[in-house]
């Protein structure tokens, strides 16, 4: 039993490789039309863009993935159901729920390699790739609004007009209140660069302090300014929530809780990083049905239809995390949803086709 558990493993591992070779490919392929408009623009040059383009592939790796999986397995036992070997393993004696244990150790493997690359390599890939794009277009990091960018620290509203990636704030303005939200300060700096442990250096800072007998200007050149924004809030900006990583996720939830902001697009973000593994061993049982097709059944068909069923997992995965954010949903229920309705009918195919 264990040779022939390594052997499946082994088919599925080999299928699943093929297939994630091929969507980086298009992908990469994708990237690379799509920055083709910004180059030349600034220092962003070939080079830059091939490099972003690499710097992008372990996020799609990462996303991709369940329908890789899935794709791959399916083709997989298809190959073995073509060859026979699928019907010698059944007359043999091996029950359908051990070739599902055989695929779900496989899963679990890939689903691991999957959180990884999810967890350590996309994030700091996806910093460095924005970071390298924006600088060498000479490009701010965010401008939310007309603005700027707000953040909210405590009774403190700070307004910066643009984030560079060193990271540079430039056109900083600071709004203080008290605990009756009455405005006590109000103070700007032309550029504020970041020195290390919470501490940022300005430059050209005018302040003005709002007190009962009239205000109060001051300027000062040079100031040291202590505060919670640091580079890795900053960070936030440069990747979106499903590219980040879930301790990062749980770090900034409690900033934005800790503020009194809403989180819930960040929550939903947290929950699927937290059942992406579910997501991936669910994707090896939806493809165990296929197996018990007919011989002489072409497998072409049934690849198709894994590649349908893995898009449609894709598409209901992010629909239900956008309507849990629309709709202010418990933030794990949009997580859950796909997993949990493509496990019952990954469960009702088997049954099926056992019947059959």
């Amino acid at each position: 039993m264990r040779v022939l558990g390594g052997y499946v493993r082994r088919e599925v591992y080999l299928a699943t490789a093929l297939v994630v070779a091929a969507l980086l490919g298009l992908f990469a392929l994708f990237d690379l039309i799509g920055e083709l408009d910004g180059l030349g623009e600034g220092g962003y040059r070939l080079r830059e863009v091939l490099v972003y383009v690499a710097l992008n592939l372990p996020g799609h790796l990462y996303q991709s993935l369940p329908v890789a999986v899935l794709i791959g397995t399916t083709f997989a036992l298809t190959q073995l159901a073509q060859h026979s070997e699928f019907t010698v393993i059944r007359a043999s004696g091996v029950p359908v729920w051990r070739i599902g244990i055989m695929l779900l150790r496989a899963g679990v493997v890939m689903a691991a390699l999957g959180m990884f690359v999810g967890e350590v390599v996309a994030p700091a890939a996806e910093r460095t790739a924005q970071s390298l794009r924006l600088q060498a277009r000479s490009a701010v990091v965010a401008q939310e609004f007309r603005s700027g960018l707000w953040v909210k620290e405590g009774s403190r509203f700070v307004n910066v007009t643009q984030v560079t990636p060193e990271p540079r704030l430039l056109g900083m303005r600071v709004y203080e209140f008290d605990d009756r939200w009455a405005l006590q300060r109000l103070w700007s700096a032309a550029e504020g660069v970041y020195e290390g442990e919470g501490v940022w250096a300005l430059r050209d800072v005018v302040e003005t302090r709002f007190t009962r007998e009239g205000t109060v200007v001051e300027r000062e050149v040079r100031r040291r300014w202590n505060s919670v924004i640091d580079p890795e809030l900053l960070s936030v900006l440069l990747v979106r929530p499903d590219e980040m990583s879930a301790t990062r996720l749980h770090q900034y939830i409690r900033h934005l809780r800790d503020n009194r902001l809403a989180a819930q697009r960040y929550e939903v973000a947290f929950w699927r990083k937290l059942l992406y593994p579910l997501g991936v061993l669910v994707m090896v049982l939806l493809a165990l049905p296929f197996a018990h097709q007919p011989r002489r059944a072409s497998a072409g068909p049934r690849v198709f239809a894994g590649i349908m069923l893995g898009l449609a997992f894709y598409f209901t995965s992010t629909l239900m995390a956008h309507l849990g954010v629309l709709y202010d949903w418990a933030p794990v229920l949009p997580a859950v949803v796909a997993p949990a309705l493509f496990l019952a009918m990954a469960l009702a195919l088997e049954r099926w086709f056992e019947r059959r």
